[in-house]
């Protein structure tokens, strides 16, 4: 009896119909495996004593990995930088309009300045008026790679033209 090639509980006798296909099975010869000689003087399925097998493919995934490495740490970076200029222009802006605000008192000076700041990204930590100078410190936090959170702070100062 001979057996449907992927199917091994269907048997049919040669030169009968399967019922899934409707095509007698015939009975093949077994070929031999021929008696040749290998390429390389070696057959495909002998013990290999090459040390050097599989090298370029863990190079390759070393090599990939530094990529990545280098990918993540130039974000990580890009990412810092965007923060600290955040913080620059949120302070910058803060000061301008505690200044605005300077003659109505500190209060309403800092409260203007917190007010800008926030909108710009940042948190206003520290506000302080020197005459009619203002003088306001900003944070704004960052989280470059997942569970690393910093903190880049900018400090700015705005007043009247003196001179």
């Amino acid at each position: 009896m001979n057996r449907c090639p992927g199917m091994p509980e269907h048997q049919t006798r040669p030169g009968q119909a399967h019922l899934r296909h409707d095509r007698p099975h015939l009975e093949r010869p077994h070929p031999e495996p021929p008696e040749t000689e290998w390429p390389h003087g070696e057959r495909p399925d002998a013990e290999r004593t090459d040390s050097e097998r599989g090298g370029a493919t863990v190079l390759l995934l070393a090599m990939g990995l530094v990529f990545v490495l280098v990918g993540t740490f130039g974000a990580a970076v890009a990412a810092a930088g965007m923060a600290a200029q955040r913080a620059a222009v949120a302070a910058d802006l803060g000061a301008l309009a505690g200044a605005a605000r300077v003659l109505d008192g500190d209060a309403a000076a800092c409260a203007s300045a917190a007010d800008i700041a926030g909108r710009n990204g940042g948190r206003l930590v520290d506000c302080r008026s020197d005459g009619l100078d203002v003088l306001v410190t900003v944070e704004v936090a960052i989280t470059p790679l997942p569970g690393l959170t910093r903190v880049v702070a900018s400090m700015a100062r705005a007043g009247p033209v003196r001179g």
